[in-house]
């Protein structure tokens, strides 16, 4: 192979190998970035085949790094974080405590040094963002209660590791007999000078980025975004995230990664965050993906037939014990069992800052290179397990919603009182809405029923929230409406309409089921996601079914319509039409209810075929 396509064959083939594997894990319903480590695996000199040039894909993975760092940074948001922070930091501090002792003590047993145990706990601490975030969003859960914890757990997370890669070279000299920092040679190996002229460095380093750089970085974005050309400002979006972080190693001996983060941090406050994020996000994406396929040449697989009960132990590590000490935590800070459930089912992997941590531990002689291979195959193994860990904590959840009482004793924070009313001298209410479900489109059912003045009871898994209505002085039940008992608390009996805003298809189908035992006159409005769910609450002569994708285009609609200057009536006609059209997006309410045309329904108004057909 001639050497001036070195570089071409290593991309080139880690592209394409890192494609098939990103593909056929995805159809095997596994993250693809377990694909990208199979890749590299395939393309290392651990197995047989091809061999791409080690270095240069080391430099890639510089790049790739150095890009991911700044997209951390661009999206990070310290509103997020302060909006969770109670739970987030003290409990993520709490679990990077639990697991890194976890893995100092399988360190000592296997006879390793403290420096290389504390590196080896650290690395299995922190979970992947990228993981993290796309099962949310597969979940649907990124932007629920849930997920913002989870999201803020893992920022905190992130933090923690950006200040150990900053301090871990200062602390080399003491932790292990490898190679100091620089900082250790003009010290004389004093610790206290070492620590301060790194700190010392870092803090001019960030001095002058969020102070000068805050000003300086977006004032050039703007004189480039005046210019009007793409391709210039996508220019400068990476020579920013480039310049920045290669400026700060060579000139403050902070990390590419540090340097890249805080470059993202910079205009993540900015007007132009969002363009920058979407210029920068194919390259990001394809460096990201040739850093995954770098850390999987690293990778020797034989540790697996070599070593199976030192793997075994590692991934206990991070899927059971990581997912321990947070439900533990989670609880112990008073948040329901569904919040714990969904942040230890979130944690329970590894990914791209423990393969930094990994690599700088190696290179400063903390961590042997068999550690490396063990944090690399528990990432790959935890990684692929995730999807089940969800499932398996799903059913937990669900197992556990039909024991109230056990519920009640995990949160140990008075859940009993709250799973029934206050006492009532009137005996409860009568002719009352109950409200499944208090999140976003409850909350605003709600607020429109309490301004017209009628009768509602909540009912709610987010013990907080039921707290905090009840503050208010609205009627709330904290609880599992699909459970028995829990409706009969509501006064399901007495109630004249059944709201479901969860959008859960099979709890939904349950309440129902329940509500119609105890009331059959009781009308329902139920909220949905599919036309297969429409159809069949269709069969069960529900009330009303609104599904929010659908509505969402039919307000699009008919602004549409009107903008192009049809008139008002025949618009609400002709969105009325398209409401009561497609498969199960139709079907009859009660009788005795008649809404005006222009409601937004899916029920079938003949009258208003005939006005279209004629």
């Amino acid at each position: 192979m001639p050497h001036e396509t070195t570089l071409i064959t290593t991309i080139v083939m880690g592209l394409v190998l890192a494609f098939a594997g990103g593909f056929i894990a995805s159809k095997l319903k596994l993250p693809p970035l377990v694909g990208y480590l199979l890749a590299g695996v395939a393309v290392g000199p651990f197995t047989p085949g091809f061999v791409a040039d080690e270095k240069l894909a080391g430099q890639l993975a510089e790049i790739g790094v150095i890009l991911l760092m700044f997209g951390v940074g661009l999206h990070f948001s310290i509103k997020d974080l302060l909006a969770v922070r109670r739970i987030a930091i003290p409990g993520a501090m709490g679990q990077i405590a639990v697991a890194t002792a976890l893995g100092v003590g399988i360190a000592h047993l296997w006879g390793w040094s403290f420096g290389a145990g504390l590196v080896f706990g650290l690395a299995l601490s922190v979970a992947s963002t990228v993981v993290l975030l796309r099962a949310l969003e597969e979940r649907n859960t990124l932007d629920s209660v849930n997920g913002r914890i989870a999201v803020g757990w893992l920022i905190v997370e992130d933090l923690a590791m950006v200040l150990t890669l900053v301090l871990l070279p200062a602390f080399a000299g003491i932790l292990g007999d490898g190679p100091r920092s620089p900082a250790g040679h003009v010290s004389g190996g004093d610790l206290a000078l070492t620590l301060g002229l790194t700190l010392g460095k870092v803090a001019l380093f960030l001095a002058l980025v969020l102070i000068v750089g805050r000003r300086v970085v977006p004032w050039v974005f703007e004189q480039v975004a005046r210019i009007g050309s793409r391709e210039l400002f996508t220019l400068s979006v990476l020579a920013t995230a480039l310049g920045i972080a290669f400026g700060s190693a060579e000139l403050f001996g902070v990390s590419f990664a540090l340097g890249a983060f805080f470059a993202g941090v910079i205009l993540s406050e900015s007007d132009f965050s969002h363009q920058a994020a979407a210029d920068s996000l194919p390259l990001q994406d394809a460096f990201a993906v040739l850093f995954f396929v770098s850390v999987g040449m690293l990778f020797d697989p034989s540790i697996l037939v070599n070593e199976p009960f030192a793997v075994l132990a590692v991934v206990l590590v991070i899927v059971l014990g990581k997912s321990l000490a947070a439900f533990g935590i989670v609880l112990a800070f008073g948040y329901p069992v569904a919040t714990a459930l969904t942040v230890s089912a979130s944690l329970a992997q590894i990914g791209e800052f423990s393969f930094i941590l990994a690599g700088l531990g190696v290179v400063l002689g903390l961590l042997p290179a068999e550690g490396r291979d063990l944090i690399l195959a528990g990432a790959l193994l935890s990684i692929t397990l995730n999807p089940l860990v969800f499932a398996v904590l799903d059913r937990l959840g669900a197992w556990l919603r039909r024991h109230p009482h056990l519920t009640a004793r995990l949160e140990h924070q008075g859940c009993e009182a709250l799973s029934v009313l206050p006492d009532d001298d009137d005996g409860g209410p009568t002719d009352h809405a109950v409200i499944v479900g208090y999140g976003r489109v409850g909350s605003v059912i709600g607020a429109g029923l309490k301004a017209e003045g009628l009768p509602i009871v909540v009912i709610d898994q987010d013990r907080r929230r039921v707290e905090d209505l009840r503050a208010r002085g609205v009627p709330a039940i904290y609880g599992d409406a699909s459970t028995p008992g829990v409706l009969e608390e509501a006064c399901i009996a007495r109630a004249r309409l059944l709201l479901i805003a969860t959008p859960e298809g099979y709890q939904t189908r349950r309440i129902i089921e329940l509500a119609r035992q105890i009331n059959t006159k009781i009308d329902t409005a139920v909220r949905t996601h599919s036309e297969s769910e429409v159809a069949y609450l269709e069969q069960q002569g529900i009330g009303v079914a609104i599904m929010g994708e659908r509505e969402l285009a039919f307000g699009l609609m008919e602004y549409a319509l009107r903008s192009l200057g049809v008139s008002q009536y025949r618009t609400q006609v002709t969105v009325q039409k398209f409401r009561t059209a497609g498969d199960g997006g139709a079907f009859e309410r009660h009788g005795d209810l008649e809404p005006r045309r222009s409601a937004p329904e899916l029920r079938q108004h003949r009258e208003a075929e005939q006005v279209i057909e004629g």
